[in-house]
């Protein structure tokens, strides 16, 4: 019996050894299949994919985006979340009202610091309106060249004397000699009809020296 018992005792060792191994090696898989899953996840969310706007065709200065043609100029496209700017532009409500700042080419992923806000542009203003005018000769309106999203000082002649009376204006439309609308992306055309947008409480004076034929609009370059 003594025999027998001591057998047993060198055993017990032996199964309790196994034991902890089979517990030691299940542990040691659970860690490394938590691993393999945070790594799984760690790869996929490098290659998530997000939407963001690129430009579909050059969208040239000045351009004013709106429901009407920003799928003109507008694509939807998938990318890597990785290489996403923080200010892309990703969602619909972003693009409605936009000008552009700057002329951009075709397939540049579109960021808000290409564009800024009409609704920004209006606010400087006390109470915005378009006012419109036309010029029997071009040079009256910097050649012709004018565009939507231009900024123009507008001076007035008088006495033989040139004066500064509507700084930094915001040009809305263009037209050319019939009355028709002119794009941005005609580089040709020679603007002779333009809306602007002015103060109310000017446009009494603006009409007044339109009637004159005292004014000139000078072009801003920057």
């Amino acid at each position: 019996m003594k025999k027998e018992k001591q057998i047993k005792d060198r055993r017990y060792p032996a199964k309790k050894w196994r034991t902890g191994g089979v517990i030691a090696a299940l542990t040691a898989s659970v860690a490394v299949f938590v691993v393999m899953v945070q790594m799984e996840k760690s790869i996929l969310t490098r290659y998530e994919k997000g939407t963001v706007f690129t430009a579909a065709v050059e969208i040239p200065q000045g351009q004013l985006i709106t429901e009407g043609n920003y799928l003109q100029y507008f694509n939807e496209q998938q990318l890597d979340k990785n290489c996403i700017p923080q200010t892309a532009i990703c969602t619909p409500e972003q693009v409605l009202g936009l000008v552009a700042v700057i002329d951009i080419e075709p397939g540049v992923v579109l960021t808000d610091g290409m564009f800024r806000k009409l609704d920004l542009i209006l606010a400087e203003m006390e109470t915005p309106v378009v006012a419109g005018f036309k010029a029997d000769d071009i040079y009256q309106l910097a050649g012709g060249v004018l565009r939507s999203g231009d900024r123009v000082n507008i001076y007035a002649v008088r006495d033989e004397q040139t004066c500064l009376v509507w700084r930094n204006v915001f040009v809305q439309q263009v037209f050319d000699a019939s009355g028709s609308a002119i794009s941005n992306a005609d580089a040709v055309t020679a603007a002779q009809r333009v809306n602007v947008y002015l103060n109310e409480a000017d446009v009494e004076d603006f009409y007044t020296e339109l009637a004159g034929g005292s004014l000139r609009v000078v072009k801003l370059l920057k």
